[in-house]
């Protein structure tokens, strides 16, 4: 993967750093294309047959053109004052040249000798250099013969390939016993493969390509210093932390221990094996099998949470695998869509009830959506704007559900207990607590699921608050409807106020413990962002699950299998509004010429759309009444399928993508999309056998389980304080 170098970005790795380009007109190519990453305002010019200096005092960066076109003694002089010369040594050297060697000597067999001789005796020079700077050997590029002028005919590719072949095994054997420092970059070669076709002359490269060449030259040398997450090339390892390398010890104990465990039970199981009686010839059932035991479950658990956490930073941490940069298409997002709701639509099967959003429609409405918002991600269709947009309604969709969802449940069950909570808060927060401490990520960094609880306490706190008011008390006094619309009311009133007051929301969100689950660099302005894009739908989910289960509860709705919702006039009426409404949020979203004046709008005009969806699909008796199995599938599994891909199917922290296979881009896709849905589905089981374990409906036993977690969260505040300090 390679990172496109901002101005300020390469500013900051070349501050106090001196880089030397010395060699032909191809070398003084990249030179200008390298210090327009710079400097987009420098423009070449002046004598292309002598030194060019370049200097940015402020920055404190000096980059230089050094006109050698040959490699011969005046290239080695130079090349020597600076081996003698400390103080005019540059930090990075960009060396290379043949086509002149080749030009003025007309091709000949000597020239290439005396090239082999005096390359040979720069070589030590070259080697030394690198022990203390950067030294990289430009391979020379292929030409177009077909373009080249009258006096470039005898610059061949054949020749080309043979003063390459010199240059790579005469510096590669510069050293003996051990491999040589000089860096051969080759992929300005590679990128002139595929496009010298598109050269004005047939020598030197176009334009794109030469700025490709720099900005992976920018790559080599400035990852290492940044460490861009997007910039996979020469970047060394991060180091484990110490939450990591306790994180590693405990899963190790935790697969020794169930394999312990594992032997131990199938000893036992051996020795209790039914025998042959002799007599009768029939078999003695000495043993009735025993319920799985908790520490079983337990080890088993996170035995296999250690394998796929090992995979997981294997894949995104270790320098193991190969990662891409996304190139958006029209055919990459959109033909993957209409292939999966083909498939959707193949695997029909009838509701077990047929309730507006019944569970069954839940499950197909957060499928299709996590699979659309999966290949939004994949094929970087963020870059194009009615896309973004629409993909943006499916996120608060999400969350509109979460304010129905949860607003039904304490409105209908009145459940305020404390096990509901701790059973909502492990289910979306368990993996994602893992890889914070595995990934060594922040826990903002997976925004959806910080999202998604803190609504989720918002909705608890509103309703459990005093006057605590549920279905069952509303329907003996109208007035206590008034009451949770009042609460209700307030509750929009908070959402407003702390839209519009960004310095309210970060001093709230700033404050300790808070700030070290909602900063992001440094500062909450990335979880403000979040939040405010999305701020009205869960209280719009809300509003909507009182409505329908105000009107459900008087029998307004007529919710039988194949009936429509309403009378066939109002059904109709609905409808046709709904579709209309539907279309019309698209278009505008196609027409959006500006993201930001577009985000502003959303939070108020996403739930157009999404109430024209759930109208248009549960009016229709026959539409309310089935659902797709394939999509209810992957539903199950959304929240786990969201956030592994970040790091088992995307990569890079989900700004590339992940490659298992080199070199075949389709099988790698299906390789690593099956591994990535069976590993979603793996922890989705994993976390729902934990919560059984760690969330007992037993109250004392749940209030020392809630202790023992609040001194877990202690202990990793302390150990990532101490890491911060050592970091910094």
């Amino acid at each position: 993967m390679m990172h496109k170098y901002k101005v300020s970005e390469a500013k900051n790795c070349l501050v106090d750093k001196h880089v030397a380009f010395i060699g032909d007109s191809r070398i003084r190519q990249l030179f200008y294309s390298f210090v327009k990453i710079i400097n987009p305002q420098f423009k070449e010019e002046g004598n292309k047959h002598e030194n060019i200096p370049f200097e940015d005092k402020i920055a404190s960066v000096k980059v230089d053109f050094l006109w050698h076109p040959e490699v011969n003694g005046s290239m080695k002089q130079c090349i020597k004052v600076w081996t003698e010369d400390s103080a005019t040594k540059p930090h990075v050297i960009v060396a290379g040249a043949a086509t002149w060697s080749i030009k003025i000597h007309n091709g000949s067999n000597e020239a290439l000798t005396q090239y082999k001789i005096n390359i040979t005796s720069i070589a030590p020079l070259l080697e030394k250099l690198a022990r203390t700077s950067d030294v990289y050997w430009v391979l020379q590029d292929p030409v177009y013969e077909d373009l080249l002028s009258e006096n470039r005919k005898m610059i061949t590719n054949e020749k080309i390939d043979a003063y390459n072949e010199a240059a790579v095994s005469i510096l590669n054997s510069s050293t003996r016993n051990s491999k040589s420092n000089v860096k051969m970059f080759s992929v300005s070669k590679l990128i002139a493969q595929e496009t010298i076709m598109e050269s004005l002359d047939g020598l030197h490269l176009p334009e794109s390509s030469r700025e490709t060449s720099a900005m992976i030259l920018m790559n080599v040398y400035c990852n290492k210093i940044l460490k861009p997450v997007d910039g996979s090339c020469c970047q060394p390892q991060p180091p484990l932390t110490l939450i990591q390398k306790l994180a590693a010890c405990f899963f190790t104990f935790s697969i020794i221990g169930y394999l312990i465990f594992y032997i131990i039970h199938r000893n036992v199981h051996r020795k209790n094996k039914p025998c042959t009686d002799l007599e009768s010839g029939e078999e003695k059932k000495n043993i009735i099998n025993t319920p799985v035991s908790p520490l079983e479950i337990l080890l088993q658990s996170f035995c296999k949470l250690g394998l796929i956490m090992a995979y997981f930073y294997m894949c995104d941490r270790a320098n193991l695998f190969m990662k891409e940069n996304k190139f958006y298409t029209h055919s990459t997002f959109f033909i993957p869509i209409i292939y999966i709701l083909v498939l959707g639509v193949f695997y029909n099967e009838n509701t077990k009830e047929t309730k507006v959003l019944n569970r069954e429609q839940t499950d197909e409405w957060k499928g299709w959506m996590q699979l659309v918002i999966l290949i939004y991600h994949i094929s970087g269709a963020s870059t194009f704007l009615p896309v973004y947009m629409h993909i943006r309604v499916l996120v608060a969709a999400y969350l509109f559900q979460t304010g129905y969802g949860h607003f039904s449940y304490f409105w209908v069950k009145g459940d305020f207990g404390i096990h509901r909570v701790c059973q909502v808060l492990f289910r979306l927060n368990f993996l994602v607590v893992v890889l914070c401490i595995v990934m060594d990520r922040p826990y903002q960094f997976y925004y959806f699921v910080p999202l998604v609880t803190v609504w989720f306490m918002v909705i608890y706190v509103t309703l459990a608050l005093w006057p605590q008011i549920i279905q069952k008390k509303a329907n003996g006094n109208c007035f206590w409807h008034l009451g949770l619309l009042l609460k209700l009311a307030f509750l929009l009133l908070c959402i407003w106020f702390l839209a519009y007051s960004q310095g309210a929301f970060e001093k709230i969100f700033s404050l300790w413990p808070l700030s070290k689950c909602f900063e992001l660099k440094g500062n909450v302005y990335e979880w403000w962002f979040r939040w405010r894009l999305d701020r009205y739908v869960v209280f719009h989910g809300m509003l909507f699950a009182f409505i329908y289960l105000a009107l459900q509860k008087r029998q307004v709705l007529s919710e039988g299998k194949g009936e429509p919702l309403f009378s066939n006039r109002i059904s109709n009426f609905l409808l046709f509004i709904s579709v209309v409404s539907f279309l019309t949020y698209s278009i505008w979203a196609s027409s959006c010429k500006n993201k930001a004046e577009c985000n502003e709008l959303h939070p108020s005009v996403s739930v157009v759309q999404i109430l024209a969806f759930i109208l248009i699909r549960n009016i229709p008796g026959y539409a309310r009444s089935v659902y797709s199995s394939f999509f209810a599938w992957f539903g199950k599994i959304s929240l786990e399928l969201f956030i592994c891909q970040y790091h088992i199917w995307l990569a890079a922290d989900t700004r590339g993508i992940l490659v298992l296979i080199p070199g075949n881009p389709m099988l790698n896709i299906i390789v690593s999309t099956f591994i990535f849905v069976c590993v979603a589905h793996e922890i989705s089981q994993i976390t729902n056998d934990l919560a059984q374990i760690f969330i007992p409906k037993d109250n004392s036993s749940l209030l020392k389980r809630l202790a023992c977690t609040a001194a877990f969260f202690c202990g990793l505040l302390i150990l990532s304080s101490i890491q911060d300090k050592s970091r910094h």
